[in-house]
């Protein structure tokens, strides 16, 4: 340390080894940052990853960037490229990051680079700080790792760092396991800053562990023995408990100096048994959370206890993990209790060997239903003491009546008990990626997603679910009731769908008009004969309120456009901004004419339209006047077939057009076999004497080769020149040309391009792609 400390020149610093040096870093923490910069940057790349952690801020004191460095340890360590590497704006975050997923799932040894092993070094303690997104796989070994005792405080540091919580390819596992992961999601989404759950890639999900995954998500739990660790309750369940609890006795100390004071005016009038009881169990335990409930599937007073009927329906006990789902106990075997208004209830140790929170004075009943696929939500209550509730629609005419979806028969059967449930913290973005969601999964969600207010964002990707997505717009209706209701964007993708996509959002946004973002996509038009329900008024028949949408997304199976469904959707969406029309057939040239009249007078805030897929071949006056629209900040046509049989004049007229327009600031053209010379004509919009705003161009998948792309370069290089150097144009985008055909001259074309703008660009094969293509003729 002291040869290092005297050191004058940089090369007494490059004379030490990296092991000495890391050796010696423990006795020059003191002093060692106060080197001057040069120094300093020549002692960085000898440092282990432990000690660099602690450099980063003295580096940045001395204005040195430690980011080459991470970057160069990730391709020593991790050995392959990064997704979306030109994206990383820190390549130390993503470095740890991964580094603490690849320890966890035991897919990296620390030994294996010197700048890894460390004695002062924690591999999963000193990167957990750093982790805002991770995946748990297969058998949940990362839950069982992370919820042991040695590994407690980087639980703690991902409880605050933690934003993105992943399950992908989930397996069956015991009750060990998930006593973990109910140990784990509670102290990261009910106790942490967990904000977002994705589960993707689980073909034959395990009932108990989705169901568990969601509800804690949610934020309902029961506490006490389900969340006991080691023998003792939740400690920061049990904070809040005592807290709610001084603060209830607090209050019911207060109402009772008030009561005293009116009553001195008046008669004296004492409680009755059951008022006393309530006001003693609120001074004891503390005000718990309201019952959260579907208005449309709306809870009767009776509970249906289940602790001991696991979802496949035999009769062996259940975990506290397993008892979020259940079949129904059959009628001769329920016990129907009186409303628990006004009355102590006893908090009862549920079995042997599991510890009981003595503040939790409410059971956890969470009960699914069968599935039967003919009605949907709503229901009647009868008498007292029996519930023969029918899952209607919600209301007369409704578009929801006729569709799978949530229908139960006699009992509790399907409903979802909250009432006794804690409502802790949800989180707001729930993602299900290729997870088959069945009839009775769907009303499980349903029931959850109708009280979970923290809700913003719901993607449901691949699920299968045909006609169940009427159960889950359901659960999403009686959400939008809500007071404090936050749900803003729904995206529904899947195989199949079960009625025209215009007629599903045009059903969606009539019982969500408070959506700011919708999209709806399929890849095939379901034609199974008897698939789509017959017994009630069609959906498109109801009256859509003015809704709050921004964003509409549609990706049709190959299917026509339906203008008659979608104009009253654009005539109640006054505020959107985007519009995204997916793989339509125009049935004829007046329905597209019609659609843009629409456009033009119903959405003055629309700034982005993009057209996929869909062959505007023989509707050259309707793109001409998309492109002169005064709106429009953004617009696309990809794979539309613009030059198929187009003649010269069709190009001349959209640059001409281009010019005129300076509010246009994005033009995409991917796969409309632009070409060579049709591309080097597209140079003109940025002529001298255009008035053109257009920073993007995109001309990705165009049949462009080197020689093309050259002399475009040329032209543009010449019009920018005679502009005295000013252009707007800032990106031009060639993903997938024929540009290694000429890698010489190709080079040349880019670097004189990247002179004058960025270029998006990738390295690929076309000979490759164009065998791919023979191949699957």
């Amino acid at each position: 340390p002291e040869a290092v400390m005297a050191a004058e020149r940089p090369r007494s610093l490059f004379a030490l080894s990296a092991a000495a040096v890391s050796r010696s870093m423990a006795a020059l923490e003191r002093d060692v940052w106060a080197l001057p910069g040069h120094l300093l940057r020549g002692l960085l790349p000898l440092l282990t990853i432990f000690h660099l952690e602690r450099a980063e801020h003295a580096a940045r004191r001395a204005g040195l960037s430690t980011q080459p460095i991470w970057r160069k340890l990730w391709d020593d360590v991790m050995k392959t490229r990064p997704p979306n590497s030109e994206s990383i704006t820190c390549w130390r975050k993503k470095f740890l990051e991964t580094f603490f997923s690849n320890v966890l799932h035991g897919v990296l040894d620390v030994s294996s680079d010197w700048r890894l092993h460390d004695r002062h070094f924690s591999p999963l303690l000193h990167s957990s700080s750093h982790v805002s997104q991770l995946t748990l796989c297969n058998m949940l070994q990362g839950a069982v790792e992370l919820t042991a005792e040695h590994n407690h405080e980087v639980l703690e540091n991902l409880a605050a760092s933690l934003r993105v919580l992943k399950f992908q390819h989930l397996l069956s596992c015991d009750q060990s396991v998930r006593r973990s992961l109910v140990l784990l999601l509670h102290r990261l989404i009910h106790h942490g800053s967990v904000s977002q759950v994705s589960m993707c890639s689980w073909p034959v999900p395990d009932t108990v562990l989705l169901v568990l995954i969601l509800t804690m998500s949610a934020g309902f739990w029961r506490s006490g023995n389900a969340l006991a660790c080691h023998g003792s309750p939740c400690g920061l369940c049990r904070e809040e408990d005592k807290a709610q609890s001084q603060e209830s006795a607090q209050e019911g100390a207060e109402r009772g100096c008030n009561a005293e004071q009116e009553g001195s005016d008046a008669e004296n009038q004492k409680r009755s048994p059951k008022e006393a009881d309530a006001c003693m169990t609120s001074v004891l335990c503390g005000p718990r959370s309201p019952p959260l409930q579907n208005p449309a599937c709306e809870e009767t007073s009776s509970e249906v206890p289940c602790g001991h009927i696991n979802i496949q329906g035999d009769s062996s006990p259940l975990s506290s993990s397993e008892q979020l789902s259940c079949h129904p106990i059959p009628r001769k075997t329920r016990r129907w209790q009186k409303p628990a208004v006004g009355r102590k209830r006893r908090c009862l140790r549920r079995s042997r060997g599991h510890y009981a929170d003595p503040e939790d004075l409410y059971d956890f009943v969470f009960t699914v239903a069968r599935e039967d696929n003919s009605g949907l939500l709503d229901k009647t209550r009868t008498t007292e003491g029996e519930n023969t509730e029918n899952w209607t629609s919600s209301s007369p005419g409704s578009p929801y009546t006729g569709h799978a979806g949530c229908k139960k028969r006699g009992g509790p059967a399907g409903t979802l008990s909250l009432k006794a449930a804690h409502h802790f913290r949800s989180v707001s973005t729930l993602e299900l990626f290729s997870i088959p969601l069945t009839g009775e999964t769907c009303r499980t969600l349903s029931n959850l997603l109708s009280s979970w207010v923290s809700l913003e964002n719901l993607v449901l990707s691949y699920n299968g679910l045909n006609a169940n997505i009427s159960c889950i717009l359901s659960g999403l209706r009686a959400l939008s009731r809500h007071p404090e209701c936050r749900f803003r964007v729904l995206r529904v993708s899947d195989m199949f769908s079960h009625m025209p996509c215009v007629e599903l959002v045009h059903c969606t946004l009539s019982a969500l008009p408070q959506l700011h973002t919708l999209s709806v996509s399929f890849d095939l038009k379901n034609q199974l004969e008897g698939t789509r329900p017959e017994a009630s008024p069609s959906c498109s028949e109801a009256e859509i309120p003015e809704s709050c949408l921004e964003v509409l997304e549609i990706r049709f199976p190959r299917e026509p456009l339906h203008t008659a469904l979608l104009l009253p959707v654009l005539k109640a969406s006054k505020s959107l901004q985007q519009l995204s029309l997916d793989s339509a057939t125009l049935p004829c040239p007046q329905e597209l004419g019609l659609l843009l009249e629409v456009l033009k007078e119903c959405t003055p805030n629309l700034k982005k339209l993009s057209f996929h897929d869909v062959n505007l071949a023989d509707h050259q006056k309707e793109v001409l006047l998309l492109l002169q629209d005064p709106g429009l900040q953004e617009i696309t046509f990809s794979f539309c077939r613009l030059f198929e049989s187009s003649t010269a004049e069709f190009l001349s007229e959209i640059i001409n057009t281009v010019k005129r327009n300076s509010s246009l600031k994005s033009l995409k053209l991917p796969g409309n076999r632009l070409g060579n010379h049709r591309l080097v004509a597209l140079a003109d919009i940025f002529s001298e004497d255009s008035s053109s705003s257009l920073c993007q161009l995109d001309v990705s998948s165009n049949c462009i080769k080197p020689d093309g792309l050259l002399e475009f370069t040329k032209k543009l290089e010449g019009h920018i020149q005679q502009r005295g150097g000013q252009h707007p144009f800032t990106q031009l985008r060639l993903f997938q040309n024929w540009l290694d055909q000429d890698a010489e001259t190709a080079q040349e074309a880019l670097r004189r391009l990247r002179a004058l703008c960025s270029v998006v660009n990738d390295a690929w094969d076309s000979s490759q792609a164009f065998a791919d293509y023979i191949s699957v003729m």
